[in-house]
């Protein structure tokens, strides 16, 4: 074990540092002795207290730097909560439920609202690939590239190929980014949606739960991607839930999945009024689950409720 902490201290470190912590490890074990000597001055110390002291230098230098990355997610965070939507947007006709829950400081999952034109809004639920910053940048990426272009589309199929080729220009190899796109209009019951790699979302009409198609590739993985979207009528009373896989993998202490039949099951044995409820109540159902175990992926669900 103290080998293993060693190699990985040293891994982490650059090179100026891991040389010279390489050098206080060597005096620290050292038993010798040297001493710097003059007409007026005589020093000599143990090499093994120099040692320790350039051991606690090089670690103060890392703490430093930690602290430092520290305050960088801090205000990055605060960024990113700042470019989210409120939770409980008004459209006429829906009632709808936005949530979205970083697993870190910052996330890479995308939930948004945009205003297409006077009637029309677009549902956003995105997770990019990775973990920690660098998904949070593209997040924001793809938050900027969907906001720009979303009011210059009338199809969402070609909306869904422009926001493709733009995000696939200047990210990351292998990258990507899975994303459910909704757009609706006030006092419809119309959603066209696009599924671009995204898990299946679940239409919920009295208490029959129909898990919805696949779609096509995700955002990023090549540049001429085509899509095609699928039309949904609503009813009053129908719920349509989309959410990230950090839902249906959530993982218990045994590492059993949470899955997708548990959300289902879930959804069928319980009372809710609102798409607030039904997400509470979805989530503390999770939050159960997952018990003392680490959350190792990002919480995100959409609800929407045809009024």
């Amino acid at each position: 074990m103290s080998w293993w902490l060693l190699k990985e201290l040293l891994l982490k470190l650059n090179p100026t540092r891991r040389l010279v912590l390489l050098i206080g490890i060597i005096l620290l074990f050292s038993t010798g002795h040297f001493g710097v000597s003059g007409s007026e001055v005589n020093f000599s110390s143990n090499t093994s207290i120099f040692g320790g002291i350039i051991i606690l230098f090089v670690l103060m230098l890392e703490l430093k730097d930690k602290l430092l990355a520290k305050d960088e997610l801090s205000a990055g965070k605060s960024v990113q909560s700042a470019l989210m939507s409120e939770r409980n947007p008004k459209v006429n006709g829906w009632n709808i439920w936005l949530f979205t829950q970083p697993a870190n400081d910052v996330g890479g999952d995308l939930v948004d609202i945009v205003k297409v034109n006077k009637e029309k809004f677009g549902i956003t639920l995105a997770d990019v690939s990775g973990k920690g910053l660098a998904a949070a940048l593209l997040m924001a990426k793809l938050q900027t590239i969907i906001r720009a272009f979303a009011p210059d589309f009338t199809s969402v199929a070609a909306f869904g190929e422009k926001i493709n080729k733009v995000f696939h220009k200047d990210i990351l190899p292998n990258s990507f980014a899975s994303m459910a796109y909704m757009q609706i209009a006030e006092n419809s019951g119309s959603i066209e949606l696009l599924n671009a790699g995204h898990l299946p979302p679940l239409l919920i009409q009295a208490k029959n739960i129909k898990q919805l198609g696949k779609g096509n590739a995700a955002l990023g993985l090549m540049n001429d991607s085509k899509y095609h979207t699928e039309n949904l009528e609503m009813s009053t009373g129908d719920y349509l839930l989309v959410y990230s896989d950090g839902v249906s993998e959530a993982r218990n202490i045994n590492s059993e999945f949470f899955g997708v039949e548990r959300i289902s099951n879930f959804i069928n044995n319980t009372t809710y009024n609102t798409p607030e409820q039904l997400g509470q109540k979805l989530l503390n159902h999770i939050y159960s689950f997952i018990g003392e175990c680490k959350r190792h992926d990002d919480l995100s669900i959409v609800i929407l409720k045809k009024e």
